[in-house]
């Protein structure tokens, strides 16, 4: 297998895009749809070749990767695709789909004789850019070095963590992560909103838990988009946000685990989504605090 492959992007949002470019710039022939064409029409510039429906978008690829807002909206795209497919083809899905979408994307993988990698990221825009995302992927040994010039260009690692993509072994560790992730925003946010409520500068707060085990790099970045206003453009946008929340709540309810922290979290940000702030960073939990 050459190292250079036709690749097809579905759904080219913040990461999508990102993960797009950075084909291109590997070498690959990059095709890319999104359902509004005008976030999928400045890749042209990159060397994309910018399709009108899924259809289209998947004429002659080696690798389908889709990066799309959930599982059905995946499913319901490659159901639009399904025309083009040549059975064979590498199916790399890297939308954060939850358990019970997983399992119906698989079927549909198995109905068209795909070879299906499970393949969510870890990650937000910056890293997302620059090409250094973690790849968390499972996936049939036999056909990892097709797909493997593709995680190439996208991350920085990949972390396989089975030979099926159909149990579930990567999107379960990208729901373990994203649960950090959250809790960690939301601890942030809600430590802002009080020092504002009990009128403490949030600077001291830093100070006194400066190179301490308390310290850490991402409490300082998020931190610092709310402070400077600067929640938009987002590097993870708070409804995805919100829907990973509940497919985490929803993945430990099926398997007997009560998760108060994320089920709060996840209200705080459907809170925050309906006072507006919906498509700004998820760190705009922070308005949540306040009425």
């Amino acid at each position: 297998m050459t190292d250079t492959l036709t690749v097809t992007v579905l759904g080219t949002g913040i990461m999508g895009a990102a993960m797009a470019r950075n084909l291109a710039r590997a070498g690959h022939a990059v095709r890319v749809w999104n359902r509004t064409r005008a976030k999928a029409e400045p890749l042209a510039a990159d060397g994309a070749f910018v399709a009108d429906t899924p259809a289209e978008a998947v004429q002659d690829a080696d690798v389908v990767l889709t990066m799309l807002h959930d599982g059905p909206a995946a499913l319901e795209v490659m159901r639009q695709a399904a025309p083009s497919l040549r059975p064979g083809t590498c199916w790399v899905q890297s939308t954060t789909a939850g358990l019970d979408a997983l399992t119906e994307l698989a079927d549909f993988a198995r109905e068209h004789h795909l070879v299906f990698f499970d393949a969510p990221v870890l990650g937000t825009r910056q890293p997302a850019e620059a090409g250094q995302l973690v790849v968390l992927a499972a996936g049939p040994h036999r056909e990892r070095d097709t797909v493997t010039p593709v995680f190439d260009a996208i991350g920085a690692r990949t972390v396989w963590t089975g030979e099926d993509g159909v149990d579930g072994s990567a999107t379960r560790l990208k729901l373990v992560a994203n649960n950090w992730v959250l809790a960690v925003t939301h601890g942030t946010a809600e430590t802002l909103a009080l020092a504002r409520g009990l009128g403490v500068d949030p600077q001291s707060f830093f100070d006194i838990i400066d190179g301490g085990p308390l310290d850490m790099g991402y409490l300082r970045a998020k931190a610092g988009l709310v402070l400077n206003g600067q929640l938009v453009p987002p590097s993870f946008a708070l409804a995805t946000a919100e829907k990973d929340a509940r497919l985490i709540v929803q993945a430990g309810e099926q398997h007997g685990v009560r998760l108060d922290v994320a089920a709060a979290g996840a209200e705080r940000l459907r809170r925050a989504a309906a006072q507006g702030h919906a498509n700004e960073d998820m760190a705009a939990s922070y308005y949540a605090s306040f009425d």
